[in-house]
């Protein structure tokens, strides 16, 4: 007896085909912002997760400090933080039309807040119309505040002085260069299992005219 053949996949409708395809209306961005040791890694990463849930497509922009040849931390140079603020907008624009939508850890904010520390007080390098500028590129700002313990990784500072004088400095420049309607405010000690980031997301969606689907189950 010859076999059966498998029977052709039935093709999906062209509305279905047609959402499935279908892309945000342009890419949006949203930036993690704030000091060292407050979950920024954590919120994108889970955010980023969020946005794969509701069927769009995501990329992450790392922080790149780490990467920095020429000092980090309490130490930094003006040049040190320079090079991390211009590292930073080299890595959103080779990934900003990437996915629906990029997560970036960190942004040009809380980097210029760095840099001016590390300046004494000044825009050494008159940088000021950059940022201002590529602040406007953010479609939404998630600022996270210090309400947690720094803890050592071998890498970042733990002087809970030089967090508080990074703080300082963004709660200064922030008002200046991101609008408010386009600014959320959390506590680092949200960033939990628990935190409901599909409000943010549904947030996000709105803010480019898009629209999203229930969140996937993933087990």
């Amino acid at each position: 007896m010859p076999r059966a053949r498998n029977p052709r996949p039935t093709a999906p409708s062209s509305a279905s085909a047609t959402s499935a395809a279908a892309r945000w209306p342009r890419p949006a961005k949203v930036a993690f912002i704030g000091s060292h040791g407050i979950r920024k890694t954590s919120a994108a990463l889970e955010f980023a997760a969020t946005v794969q849930r509701a069927g769009r497509s995501a990329e992450l922009s790392r922080e790149v400090v780490r990467d920095n040849p020429l000092g980090i931390n309490e130490g930094a140079t003006g040049e040190a933080q320079l090079w991390v603020l211009v590292s930073q907008i080299r890595q959103e624009l080779e990934l900003a039309r990437k996915a629906d939508v990029l997560v970036t850890d960190r942004g040009v904010m809380d980097n210029y807040a760095y840099y001016l520390r590390a300046c004494g007080g000044t825009d050494r390098y008159d940088v000021e119309g950059l940022v201002r500028a590529w602040s406007g590129t953010y479609d939404l700002v998630v600022r996270l505040l210090p309400d947690i313990e720094l803890q050592p990784d071998g890498i970042r500072s733990t002087s809970d002085a030089f967090r508080d004088e990074v703080e300082a400095i963004l709660d200064r420049v922030l008002p200046t260069v991101v609008a408010p309607e386009r600014m959320v405010t959390l506590h680092a000690s949200d960033v939990t299992s628990r935190y409901d980031w599909w409000s943010l997301l549904e947030r996000l969606a709105e803010s480019v005219g898009a629209s999203i689907r229930p969140p996937t189950i993933w087990t």
